[in-house]
């Protein structure tokens, strides 16, 4: 970890550059996989998963019968628990939606707004070093929420050709039966443009490495939306003297332990807290399973020294954190200060690691500091907002004339006809 004491504030924004690779440069070849995809379908899966994931594939889709089968591959113990995340989840995503409210905006003119579910959903999810079949009931129970029609769910199989167990699990009790075997770029681009064995969907959803999300990027521009751009996971931990050492190492490196190109920063008042953590970091590594990934990341991550809590938080709005963990004794006092984040933990007691796994809040969250612009997923991700309206012909009379006035003075004469016509038909009646 990289430290840097007290930087003066012309020099913030350098520190907030996260260590990702130079996304226009995937570009080409992620095309390339795009044309392949458009022109070879299927055919293009196979030979993509032969050449990325080194696995000889037979079938695309996820059969009933290993789905089924898949369910007494995953223990009592996890199943418990992912059926207590699911509930959490559900509940927290359930109170998101929102009665349709009708306004009459002056007499005889209503207006109002409703949800509808997108059609066609894409969930995209990571297998790789880490199947995270706990990203698949962030996204999952919120379009089962929705009442997304189809739901279409792509991952990338394991050597021997299967999918994680757990993931096949969460599908079940989901209810997703669309399962492809399929990873990286050249999933969304099926999703996107449609195979054989994948539906063109709406909308597609999820995390992955940054050849996924320049991908998904790449997608929005032939008008699939996306959920936003997730990339490599990040944490920012803001501490006093308040905070345990143990506990920011912890929370540190569970971010870590994602990738090579994860960023965990903490930020402190305190340099004697700094070397603790430090400190901790160096105990905690060592018993981790994943520690090459870890040790990656930190070698790429910050520790910073900053005078006041003030100056704390006013970095972390600039750097826009996708997981922001508040381990101050007044945390109470800033949160109206917070403006960018992806999602906030608490006191010393709310480790990030809930909010990924069962707390109930989504933990596909912005990151590489899109948090200043988009929010994570949620209901609303799931749904389309319809507006409605309805005008009496009392309700023309009372708005027709403001509508004629500003109609004209743009010069959009027909808008202003359409107005004109109908109150003359009224008046006359």
């Amino acid at each position: 970890m990289r430290k840097i004491s007290y930087p003066a504030q012309d020099a913030w924004a350098d520190l907030t550059t996260r260590p990702t690779k130079n996304l226009e440069e995937l570009e080409p070849g992620i095309r390339e996989t795009f044309r392949l995809v458009q022109e070879q379908g299927d055919a293009a899966l196979l030979e993509l998963a032969r050449k990325y994931d080194k696995v000889n594939l037979q079938e695309l889709q996820v059969s009933a019968a290993e789905i089924k089968a898949a369910e007494a591959q995953v223990s009592i113990e996890l199943k418990e628990s992912i059926l207590q995340a699911y509930s959490n989840i559900q509940l927290f995503h359930t109170a998101q939606a929102e009665p349709v409210t009708q306004t009459e905006t002056m007499p005889g003119v209503t207006c109002w707004r409703k949800s509808v579910a997108i059609g066609k959903v894409g969930l995209y999810i990571p297998g790789g070093t880490a199947p995270l079949f706990s990203t698949l009931l962030m996204l999952g129970v919120p379009a089962r929420i929705a009442g997304c029609p189809e739901v279409v769910l792509c991952t990338p199989p394991s050597a021997d050709g299967t999918v994680h167990p757990a993931i096949l699990y969460v599908a079940s009790i989901l209810g997703i039966s669309k399962v492809v075997k399929a990873g990286g770029a050249q999933a969304i681009a099926a999703m996107a443009f449609g195979t054989e064995s994948v539906p063109a969907v709406d909308k597609i959803f999820g995390p992955g490495n940054q050849y996924v999300t320049v991908a998904k990027q790449l997608v929005n521009k032939y008008g699939v939306a996306i959920d936003l751009p997730a990339g490599p996971s990040e944490v920012m931990v803001i501490a006093d003297d308040s905070a345990n050492p143990a506990f920011v190492a912890a929370d540190l490196l569970s971010q870590a332990e994602h990738g090579a190109d994860s960023q965990v920063v903490v930020l402190t008042n305190s340099p004697e807290f700094l070397e603790k953590v430090e400190q901790e970091l160096q105990v905690q590594l060592e018993l981790l399973p994943r520690k090459e990934f870890a040790m990656k990341a930190l070698s790429n991550s910050l520790g910073i020294l900053f005078q006041t809590v003030d100056e704390m938080i006013g970095f972390s709005n600039l750097y826009a954190p996708e997981h922001l963990i508040l381990s101050i004794a007044e945390f109470g006092n800033v949160l109206d200060s917070i403006t960018n984040a992806g999602s906030v933990f608490l006191g010393n007691y709310s480790p990030e690691s809930a909010g990924d796994y069962a707390s109930g809040t989504n933990h596909t969250l912005p990151t590489n500091g899109y948090a200043r612009a988009y929010s994570g997923v949620s209901l609303d991700s799931f749904v389309k907002k319809i507006t409605f309206q309805y005008i009496t012909p009392a309700g023309l009379q009372n708005i027709g004339n403001t509508i004629e006035v500003m109609a004209e003075a743009e010069g959009l004469q027909a808008h202003k006809n359409a107005v004109s016509i109908r109150l003359k038909e009224v008046t006359n009646v």
